[in-house]
């Protein structure tokens, strides 16, 4: 067994897997729920989650919630692309490396993530993502450390959802291809086939925050039925009041089964 396969058992190990994810001050500076990020981390981190999405520096100041015997794994987001930088207007997918896979194991991380994007409106951008998105992933798995390959669409605001599930369709396959341990992607209306034609575990993200944390964990429920390994949850997951107990549910439905509507019940989420 290798080191890969170690980490991906501890991610697996309760079934299908919970990711939170708490790297967006990387693209956005502070948000709602996420300025104090050690803190919020600190309580608002459930014992049930399987992961902690963050940034490389992030690690440093909130390293704290991985020490506990029993705590979720730390995976690093290990580049830096611009079609993340909503708020500046960028959209066109500008990929740089981050950190090194050497220096992201050495304060901490169990996974990285890394972004690629493609279909960007440049050839040579997309020959230069995959460039970057294939070097760190080959320093990763020399050191044993798996891959979630993260699909981002660029313009996804201005995609149809025929639009959004024929990039993600194809760009799931195109990650594993590359070499990619898990795939973090959008749930489109035909998420099945997306799962079907990808060899790897899928990790289905939350997106945008819903109105709603019925709405939620009814968007984590159409995602494990449909062939998710597991679902990185971020806004959705720490922009509410109770941020633990929304995990919990979260939990109960992408690894018990539990109806989304039965489990807001039970944790009295609405």
């Amino acid at each position: 067994m290798t080191g890969k396969d170690i980490r991906l058992s501890r991610l697996f190990s309760r079934g299908r897997a919970v990711i939170v994810a708490a790297d967006h001050g990387e693209f956005d500076g502070p948000i709602p729920g996420m300025i104090d990020l050690p803190s919020v981390l600190r309580d608002g981190i459930n014992p049930e989650v399987d992961g902690v999405l963050l940034s490389p520096g992030m690690i440093t100041h909130c390293g704290g919630i991985f020490t506990r015997r029993g705590g979720p794994l730390a995976v690093v987001r290990a580049n830096w692309s611009s079609v993340y930088a909503f708020h500046w207007g960028y959209n066109d997918a500008a990929t740089v490396p981050a950190i090194s896979i050497e220096d992201a194991v050495a304060r901490g991380a169990d996974l990285v993530l890394l972004s690629l994007t493609l279909r960007s409106g440049s050839e040579e951008r997309d020959a230069r993502n995959v460039e970057v998105f294939c070097g760190l992933a080959n320093q990763a798995h020399r050191l044993g450390v798996p891959v979630v390959g993260e699909f981002f669409p660029a313009h996804c605001s201005e995609l149809t959802p025929e639009q959004m599930h024929d990039h993600v369709y194809s760009g799931a396959r195109i990650i594993a291809e590359l070499g990619a341990d898990l795939v973090k992607t959008f749930y489109t209306h035909r998420f099945g086939d997306v799962t079907a034609a990808c060899p790897i575990p899928i990790l289905a993200l939350g997106a945008a925050k819903t109105p709603t944390q019925l709405e939620a964990l009814q968007l984590a429920e159409r995602e494990v039925r449909d062939g998710a390994r597991g679902v990185v949850f971020g806004r959705n997951a720490l922009q509410v009041a109770d941020p633990k107990r929304f995990q919990s549910a979260l939990c109960a439905v992408v690894r018990d089964g539990v109806s989304a509507g039965d489990a807001a019940a039970q944790f009295e989420l609405t």
